[in-house]
């Protein structure tokens, strides 16, 4: 047992010393995806009980939460749009949230649609907007004065089960299916959103008693030729992934799609495909079997909370990082941190370099693709000073999503034109371009990103530290840059991003050395 003591702190130390060594030496990627909840049930993240019901406070509120996340580095915020069967936004077929307006089902006043607000915010700061949707939670509480006559839940009482205090739409009806789909392609098609994001919350997490789910008239009215309850509701939950996917994608293949499950899929112990842990399972417990979804190539990326420290006992997040990156099938992996947990006093979570070195590990990993926060607040309150670490270190260059050839591989063609007039009274580099021509796919720029090298510096755009700016929006054709050092001589050259971020080849060079301006010949280290 001594031996296995000291073999166990050996381990331990190394782990600690790579990673701190990582923290020293990792380079910072230029593609992986950073992203971060804002959740909106019980006013988490936004709108804050401050702001209220005043439209004007929640605007300036939620551009100052996006303004520090675009300072940490974020590049895509998951947006937590219908928590409980109902909108943080206005064109769609359910009524608006209590939780924006202080009553479901009465409009903002005056009236503004948060999702269009942030959405046009997110563009403008080079990042992605995911529709975070809940896709069966009907209400967080049986109180009636919380419901509005018009409620679904009200007008379809038999698609519905309580429990646990909640009121839960029933999977296994295949009308209720299909009423999710509907209202989600609402937001698809009325929407400029860049992905559709699911959480982990399917059939319900087991109340204190364990209580048995109450489905099984539902069961024998559909059962669909199953046999056994817990498949046929694993099926359930299949068919609206499926069905959901194939609806998004024939609307508008650009959109993202991907879920956020419960961090272990199942335990080897229960399934020899299983992971080595000892925790709830998914797969078992919430009837979400992810690995099928992306192996079937459902959906185009996975992003398990795994919101776990290294060495944990029942699930080691060095553990489930290895064995989910085994189950991706050519599709993303995102890794879901548990920014709330980082003041916890447990093991583990009392090391304030947790998270940081979680995102140095995975960084050397090899079928990992980025992380994504829960939740906004607890960066934005710096909690253990993780948002400190983020901006001032991991994420202290920009970084675009990976991109995804599954859908489209294709470049756009390069900007064209670019000019600079330089201003030293204002001291400001004012840079216009032209739009691209549309590429053999027929599409033109979506958005553009501008680099910035100092004079004999070697051009290298797979270097983040030279992005300047980036922009999703096809007729922001100009950036003025004033970050500048009087003494220095700058260059600069402009890329255009389809999108689905793929990337073109770099515009003209322009430097601010008057007598001499460089052309494109120059030669430019990029990854093809």
């Amino acid at each position: 047992m001594r031996i296995k003591h000291v073999l166990h702190l050996l381990g331990v130390f190394f782990l600690i010393a790579s990673t701190a060594q990582l923290s020293f030496a990792q380079p910072s990627p230029k593609r992986e995806v950073r992203g971060v909840w804002i959740a909106t049930i019980g006013n988490i993240d936004w709108p804050t009980v401050a702001t209220g019901t005043n439209v004007e406070k929640q605007k300036q509120e939620l551009i100052q939460i996006l303004d520090q996340h675009k300072k940490s580095g974020m590049n895509t915020i998951l947006f937590q749009i219908r928590p409980a069967a109902d909108a943080f936004y206005g064109r769609g077929r359910e009524g608006w949230s209590r939780y924006l307006t202080g009553k479901q089902g009465k409009a903002p006043e005056p009236f503004y649609d948060p999702l269009d607000f942030i959405i046009a915010e997110c563009h403008k700061r080079g990042m992605e907007l995911h529709a975070w949707i809940n896709p069966y939670r009907a209400s967080t509480t049986l109180n009636p004065n919380h419901f509005s006559e018009d409620h679904i839940t009200k007008k379809k009482p038999e698609w519905f089960f309580t429990y646990a205090g909640k009121k839960l739409f029933n999977p296994g009806i295949p009308e209720v299916r299909q009423y999710i789909i509907d209202v989600i392609m609402d937001v698809v098609s009325n929407y400029d959103i860049d992905g559709v994001h699911f959480d982990d919350y399917f059939y319900p997490y087991p109340d204190s008693r364990n209580t048995a789910i109450p489905d099984r008239l539902t069961f024998g009215q559909y059962s669909n030729n199953f046999s056994n309850i817990e498949d046929w509701r694993r099926n359930n939950v299949d068919v609206l992934i499926h069905d959901l996917g194939v609806a998004i994608k024939a609307k508008k293949p650009y959109v993202k799609y991907g879920v956020s499950p419960f961090g272990i899929w199942d335990n080897k112990d229960a399934n020899r495909d299983g992971s080595n842990t000892h925790g709830l399972s998914g797969y078992r417990t919430l009837f979400a079997d992810g690995v099928k979804w992306i192996k079937e190539g459902w959906i185009d990326y996975i992003n398990p909370q795994i919101y776990f420290p290294f060495q944990n006992r029942a699930a080691a997040y060095e553990i489930l990082v290895e064995w989910w990156q085994h189950h991706t099938y050519g599709r993303h992996f995102y890794i879901g941190h548990g920014a709330y947990r980082v003041n916890e006093q447990k093991p583990g979570w009392t090391d304030r370099s947790q998270i940081p070195r979680q995102i140095r590990f995975l960084r050397e990993q090899q079928n990992v693709q980025g992380s994504i926060f829960f939740s906004s607040k607890s960066l934005t309150d710096n909690l253990a000073g993780l948002q400190d670490s983020l901006q001032r270190n991991l994420y202290k260059t920009s970084a675009l999503p990976p991109t995804m050839p599954w859908i489209d591989s294709i470049p756009p063609n390069a900007p064209f034109g670019l000019q600079l007039r330089s201003s030293e009274n204002t001291k400001l580099n004012h840079l216009v371009w032209q739009k691209p021509d549309r590429a053999s796919d027929g599409q033109s720029a979506y958005g553009y990103i501008v680099y910035r090298f100092k004079e004999g510096e070697q051009p290298d755009l797979n270097n983040s530290k030279n992005i300047i700016h980036i922009s999703y929006n096809e007729d922001d054709l100009q950036f003025d840059d004033s970050d500048l050092d009087i003494h220095q001589q700058y260059y600069y050259m402009v890329t255009a991003l389809d999108r689905m971020k793929n990337e073109s080849e770099p515009s003209n060079i322009r430097s601010t050395q008057k007598t001499h301006l460089y052309s494109t010949n120059q030669e430019v280290t990029r990854q093809q």
